[in-house]
């Protein structure tokens, strides 16, 4: 066998090696590992200041942008002594030695083990308990367009405002928009938390008919408000993050006055460096703009006293003592328990077919329930059949769900298990451990 092909970069004073450089990680627009290392190169400013100082989960596609990715939290075992680590604590209890990166060298050696994007936790290496950074991740439903997504981000940033904050917003580098907000370190993950369901909660009131903070799909109207990307082990790509799309697009940073009239799809890896050569970072003032969320806690504590509690957590995290059910509303309605008063229903007609490890695995459950519906499959447009990428534990799982609303009611299948019906996280609540990740690309 010859030689492993490689290319060495400059960067912060450091050679760098990209192996496999020509490896086709974007095979529709056709861009290389080295092509994604390069643009790392040119935005690592921008990017840096996404990223530095904090403990960062290696989102991995060692197979590229259409392979299926697994998350690594833990630093491999061999890595350079000029790459920093820190001992991170998780929610179950566990701890990791997770990758921290300060400068250019060290987010292209991450890049070369096959990070695409960049998934940083809310705080800093040199305290790990206080968050630094308040995430709005702004999720849009089935038919949600990309107007009332930027019109939603308005209204956040119109709210947090009034609460005395500053929002930096960006594309997701998908179909929705973050906005960033800095904080103070004076506040612990739950508090963090309730302060973006407060705030989700807020933007909800005003904007009923375009806004939802409800957990449960089968509750939301229009845009979700998150909260929960603000839980602990949470994290969402990063400004200047390539994401693992077709062309390869770039969640940017924009100044509020771009949010109204900009088209996500042209910032990608293509285009963005040009832009930050000519424009700098729309998020360059982000560190000198912390705020407090005083007034945001004072907000959730009037939403309790009108009765409004604590929302559902994540799966996987430990029940809270005054959490609601984990239980979506229908199935408790099944079940025969009482339901509240004034719940909104679901405005989609949404079926869940298939929930898998693998992508090819969760289609040819699709496959099998259009044999078994063919005239409703029939009548299924393009974006009726939604696949959706789920982050498990320390990988992704495929989830496909289909929207019959173009199916007339009285002929839509009935709800039925999936198939496969794939649970990410029934090894664990069994007591077994994780799998272990692979350390090398």
């Amino acid at each position: 066998m010859g030689a492993t092909q490689k290319t060495v970069l400059e960067a912060s004073g450091r050679e760098v090696v990209i192996t496999n450089p020509d490896k086709v990680f974007f095979p529709q627009a056709g861009h290389t590992k080295l092509d994604l290392a390069r643009y790392y190169l040119a935005v690592a400013e921008g990017a840096l200041r996404g990223i530095a100082g904090r403990p960062i989960v290696l989102k991995r596609y060692v197979d590229g942008a259409a392979g299926e990715p697994f998350f690594q939290k833990r630093a491999p075992a061999q890595h350079p002594e000029w790459v920093e680590t820190v001992d991170l604590r998780f929610p179950s209890g566990r701890t990791a030695r997770e990758i921290v990166v300060r400068d250019a060298a060290q987010l292209l050696w991450i890049v070369n083990l096959g990070c695409i994007d960049l998934n940083p936790h809310p705080v800093r290496a040199d305290d790990l308990e206080h968050p630094d950074e308040l995430r709005v991740d702004l999720d849009p439903g089935p038919g949600v367009g990309w107007d009332e997504v930027r019109r939603v981000a308005l209204l956040v940033r119109d709210v947090l405002e009034a609460y005395g904050l500053r929002g930096w917003p960006k594309t997701s580098g998908t179909r929705g928009i973050h906005v960033n907000v800095r904080i103070e370190r004076h506040w612990s993950f739950p508090q963090v938390r309730r302060a973006a369901l407060a705030l989700a909660r807020e933007v909800e009131r005003r904007a009923p008919e375009h806004a939802t903070s409800k957990w449960w799909k089968e509750e939301r109207r229009g845009v979700f408000l998150d909260y929960n990307q603000n839980a602990k082990d949470r994290t969402i790509a990063s400004a200047w993050s390539v994401r693992p799309t077709p062309d390869a697009r770039v969640s940017m940073p924009l100044a509020w006055d771009e949010v109204a009239g900009c088209d996500p799809a042209a910032f990608t890896l293509a285009t963005a460096p040009r832009r930050f050569a000519e424009r700098g970072d729309a998020a360059a003032g982000i560190d000198t703009a912390a705020g407090s969320l005083d007034k945001l806690l004072a907000l959730s504590a009037a939403q309790e006293a009108a009765g409004l509690g604590d929302a559902p957590w994540p799966p996987h995290y430990k029940k809270q003592v005054d959490e609601p059910p984990r239980v979506a509303p229908s199935r408790r309605k099944a079940a025969g328990a009482p339901e509240s008063r004034g719940r909104r229903q679901s405005t989609q007609p949404l079926v869940t077919v298939a929930k898998a490890e693998h992508l090819d695995d969760a289609l040819a459950g699709l496959e099998r329930w259009k044999t078994r519906h063919p005239a409703a499959a029939a009548l299924l447009q393009v974006d009726d059949i939604l696949i959706d990428s789920m982050r498990g534990r320390s990988s992704t799982w495929t989830r496909i769900r289909i929207n019959l609303r173009h199916v007339p009611g009285g002929t839509r299948p009935p709800e039925e298990p999936p198939d496969p019906d794939y649970d990410p996280w029934r090894r664990f609540r069994s007591g077994s451990r994780a799998p272990k990740t692979r350390s090398s690309s």
